[in-house]
């Protein structure tokens, strides 16, 4: 017995050592702890390879991350992307709205899919493969992407307190309120995932509920509608808001947060029939989801568009107003308009920043392998958006003009680190070191790139517009040329480092050459 206790002390040595290790260790730092996963399927299956049948009952266990995905579709930043574009484009850009949202839709389930084929999430997985200096860098990018979409998403959920509040409470008190819903979702984690995301189908419920029920008041054109969605349009005068519709698709912190979600359920990783399974039904209920959240982005963009369309209100319409201007435009009723549209906002701001606070907690858990208790975590997450949320309240709140260019300026925020999301996903997607039997195939890896240059390349657009108006002074311009020049290095080193772009027909065409002439 005596001359087992020291083995029994260096095997114990050795699990804390591999705790630190990139494997698969119980220890390490994980989305879900074991014990908080849900039980999907019979886990002792001897069956590893075949993919069960449909089952609406296994459909339903699944359903629930990509709704809590899909939340980032519905953010204030969205809804007042949609609220501009139907007052200044009309219908014309609800094409691009459809479109915009399926190739969310095509990104988001390749974050899916690489959370449940490696059993890890995005952040987990560029821990391990870049070196720590790219690491920390794409852990500061993240960072900050992510306290400016909450610092978005704060501010349209305190527009919405001081609407329903009558103006009683003004906008640094709605942002303490609503600091207080890292509370509440400390309180609901607590009783499990299932009663998490049973909260957020009520949220985006009142939400469609309210839109639904102003799309109905006003009564936008039903023909005008359709020819929006089935026939492109663009004009140079609508280039501003159709840049804006596809660059509020894409939300670097939704790209992390999405391939952590999925790992609630209880997966296996090494058993290629339940992966399968699992990427069948997220495939279905992130399609669903992104579907209602296309009709309530449709739902607010043809309110407008009915309302604002070609009038003198339609280039001052933004988020601090818009009730107002919906107020004086279609009057009371049963239901004051201006109180529904409250409602909505408040909904979409709420379960936003629940949202933002739990992606907060995997990109600092995943980056940085901390074990720390889930309270602090979210404390730490919460303060570092609502601490400057409260400053830049009181700064901006001046006038409607001020909240305005401070959207400006997050969006051109959210538009300058959405690369380091998307290239550090498809490079790791399509490796089959990673990925295994699950490596996304040529066609899927060259049409997902194609779909990742073109909202780079829109985003950049919209950076270039923003500095070219924005940018004064011989000092700020240097700065900023000096910024680009780092934010371009390191893009192509992303790149280069993983091989990340697929193989053409050139390069394809090109090594066949070199192998006749070799031989």
């Amino acid at each position: 017995m005596d001359s087992a206790e020291p083995r029994e002390d260096n095997e114990s040595k050795d699990d804390e050592a591999n705790r630190l290790l990139p494997s698969s260790s119980d220890d390490e730092e994980t989305a879900f702890d074991a014990r908080d996963k849900i039980l999907v399927g019979d886990l002792d299956s001897s069956d590893v390879d075949s993919v069960p049948p449909f089952s609406w009952k296994k459909l339903w266990l699944f359903t629930g991350p990509g709704f809590l995905m899909s939340i980032a579709f519905l953010d204030p930043g969205n809804l007042e992307g949609d609220l501009q574009s139907g007052a200044i484009a009309g219908y014309s850009l609800l094409w691009l709205l459809m479109w915009a949202t399926i190739m969310g839709l095509l990104i988001q389930l390749l974050s899916a899919r690489i959370g449940v084929a490696t059993g890890k999430h995005l952040a987990e997985l560029c821990r391990e493969e870049y070196p720590n200096w790219a690491r920390l860098v794409l852990w500061f990018m993240a960072e900050v992407a992510l306290i400016g979409a909450d610092i978005q998403e704060v501010i349209g959920s305190a527009i919405a307190i001081q609407i329903l509040s009558n103006g009683v409470l003004p906008l640094w008190a709605g942002v303490v309120i609503t600091a207080s819903d890292c509370f509440i979702f400390l309180f609901l984690e607590n009783y499990g995932v299932r009663k998490l995301e049973a909260v957020f189908a009520v949220l985006i419920s009142t939400m469609a509920i309210s839109f639904a029920w102003m799309f109905g008041d006003t009564q936008p054109s039903g023909k005008e509608l359709l020819l929006g969605i089935l026939v492109p349009r663009l004009s140079s005068k609508t280039i501003r808001q159709a840049v804006g519709v596809v660059g509020c698709v894409i939300m670097p912190h939704n790209v992390f947060l999405h391939s952590a979600l999925v790992q609630s359920r209880n997966i296996d990783p090494s058993k290629k029939g339940r992966v399968q399974e699992a990427l069948n039904y997220y495939s279905i209920e992130s399609s669903v989801a992104l579907l209602i959240s296309f009709m309530i982005n449709l739902f607010v963009t043809t309110i407008f568009a009915k309302g604002f369309y070609g009038t003198e209100q339609a280039n001052r319409i933004g988020l601090v107003n818009a009730g107002q201007y919906l107020q004086d435009k279609y009057g009371g009723g049963f239901l004051p308009i201006l109180y529904i549209w409250g409602v909505g906002l408040l909904a979409a701001g709420q379960s936003s920043t629940i949202t933002g606070t739990y992606a907060g907690q995997f990109i600092m858990g995943g980056f940085l392998n901390l074990r720390l208790k889930k309270w602090l975590r979210a404390l730490i997450t919460r303060s570092c958006a609502i601490v400057p949320t409260i400053i830049v309240a009181l700064v901006f709140n001046k006038t409607e003009a001020s909240l305005d260019i401070l959207n400006e300026w997050l969006n051109v925020l959210q538009s300058i680190q959405i690369p380091f999301a998307l290239i550090p996903l498809l490079t790791l997607v399509s490796k089959e070191q990673v990925m295994g039997v699950f490596k996304i195939g040529p066609i899927v890896e060259r049409l997902a790139w194609t779909v990742a240059a073109l909202v780079i390349v829109i985003n950049g657009y919209l950076l270039l517009d923003f500095f070219v108006s924005e940018v004064r002074g011989l000092l700020f311009g240097f700065l900023v040329c000096t910024g680009t020049a780092a934010y371009v290095a390191f893009i192509v080193y992303l790149i280069a480092r993983g091989d990340a772009l697929p193989s053409t027909w050139f390069s394809i065409e090109l090594s066949k050459r070199f192998a006749y002439s070799g031989n």
